[in-house]
């Protein structure tokens, strides 16, 4: 579902906004660090933030991964999203690793629940809004 070009853009920007509906109707955004698995984003956030109020209650989200230099390439991607409790240390890890630029190690979920972290998982359903894509591969 995720094309190659898409993937090759997710993996060369860790961060991106993050979409939500607020119980208003209104839409929440934020940054985050994000890595993708297959076609999984992985977020991870602590459970009383806004983005994780805002799953937990609508169940969906989308993510805008955006270049950093012109031609300023994006994507948005967006789906069904739920936020995880267990199970969540290799995610978690992930997600880290591409923030410090190196392994964040093993993680375990009593670790984690006792940092106060959550992992959003969007299991993308849809891309759009795809422009200036280009593959380095």
């Amino acid at each position: 579902m995720i094309e190659p070009v898409v993937r090759d853009l997710l993996a060369r920007h860790p961060a991106g906004v993050p979409a939500t509906t607020r119980p208003d109707g209104g839409v929440r955004q934020s940054v985050v660090h994000f890595a993708l698995d297959g076609d999984r984003l992985l977020v991870s956030t602590e459970p009383a933030r806004a983005k994780a109020k805002d799953v937990r209650r609508t169940g969906r989200a989308s993510l805008c991964v955006v270049g950093a230099a012109p031609p300023y390439p994006s994507v948005t991607l967006e789906g069904v999203a739920r936020i995880r409790t267990a199970g969540i240390g290799p995610d978690t890890a992930r997600v880290w690793s591409r923030i410090g630029g190196q392994n964040a190690g093993p993680l375990s979920d009593a670790d984690l629940a006792a940092m106060n972290r959550v992992i959003v998982e969007i299991t993308v359903e849809r891309v759009y809004g795809g422009s200036y894509l280009e593959s380095t591969a």
